[in-house]
């Protein structure tokens, strides 16, 4: 008898602990997968690794991977050719595919970040910058045709500078070789993305001057767009994903940079928590996370006054033509 109670405690307790593994792979099963093509790697999309490691995708019922996809044009690739379900890059890349005919409309549906992410380093010191200091010198830009180096240039027009007149400008280094380029000794002056720019501050290889995002005012600078197939088959699925980007807006926004460091410091595990800390700090205090995920009118007219001041504005596209601000009203309520 005593032999039988034991057998069955056993199976009882076994019982018991194979339930909840069963429940948890079945929920596991129930995640509605969704992967995302970001255009690159960086502290600039905290909010989004933080929806990843705060567990807000999962809450959702949504089982997201993050793929670096590197380039505008081959993240939007990516996008197109089904090889992603959403993806997180600047808003010019959709103006890019309507202007060649696409025949399922590339979405804005929830902003990212609302204002341009590079900074103005200089080679030497400069103990009071101003931007007139720019003109005769060589200036290391972006690629032609991207944020970057549209923003780049409006901001040096605003301040009385031709960039094709004015100075050196060179823009024909890919963007993954533009730092290497100014650490090798090109250029006076470069246009650089964190954590680089930090970086190279603390190797005494630049010094940071200047913030084209401060310059430049709130402009649709990244943001996820999928096709608009896509939302009509699963709405339910992009209304979900954008509340928990909408949640991680919020969390970035209402707590300290060491805060959002230390939770996404597992997508940037060769960096170090401090600099990773810093970099939070700058993006923060110049207002360059979105604290909810609509992308206004007034932001989508600057981003096309931009790209017509640069030259690389195919056509003026409406607003409500390429952005849902439908599903990130309903995110937010």
């Amino acid at each position: 008898m005593e032999k039988w109670l034991k057998i069955s405690l056993s199976f009882l307790i076994i019982t018991i602990l194979i339930i909840p593994i069963a429940a948890c792979s079945k929920e596991e099963k129930e995640l509605q997968n969704v992967r995302i093509a970001e255009v690159t790697r960086s502290i600039f999309y905290a909010p989004q690794y933080v929806a990843v490691e705060k567990g807000f995708f999962k809450d959702e019922g949504l089982n997201v991977k993050v793929t670096t996809v590197p380039g505008g044009d081959k993240t939007m690739t990516a996008l197109l050719s089904d090889g992603a379900d959403v993806a997180l890059v600047g808003s010019e890349t959709s103006i890019y595919v309507h202007a060649q005919g696409s025949n399922d409309t590339v979405i804005n549906f929830a902003q990212l970040t609302q204002t341009d992410g590079t900074f103005l380093v200089s080679r030497k010191e400069v103990e009071h910058f101003s931007w007139e200091q720019l003109k005769g010198t060589t200036f290391l830009g972006q690629r032609k045709g991207g944020m970057p180096q549209m923003v780049g240039e409006y901001v040096l027009k605003q301040h009385g500078i031709d960039p094709h007149k004015d100075l050196k400008l060179i823009q024909n280094i890919d963007f993954a070789n533009v730092a290497t380029a100014f650490a090798s000794g090109t250029g006076d002056y470069v246009q650089l993305f964190e954590p680089t720019a930090s970086v190279f501050e603390q190797e005494g290889k630049g010094h940071i001057v200047a913030s084209f995002g401060t310059e430049s005012g709130h402009v649709p600078y990244t943001t996820f767009m999928t096709k608009s197939s896509y939302i009509k088959e699963h709405k339910d699925t992009v209304e979900k994903f954008t509340h928990a980007i909408y949640k991680a807006e919020q969390w970035v926004d209402s707590h300290s940079a060491k805060e959002i460091a230390e939770v996404i410091q597992p997508f940037f595990e060769d960096t170090k928590l401090d600099l990773i800390e810093k970099v939070v700090d700058r993006y923060k205090s110049q207002g360059s996370y979105a604290t909810n995920p609509i992308l206004d009118e007034e932001e989508w007219d600057n981003l096309q006054n931009i790209m017509d001041e640069a030259g690389d504005l195919p056509k003026r596209v409406d607003y409500e033509t390429l952005v849902n601000t439908e599903i990130a009203k309903g995110a937010i309520k």
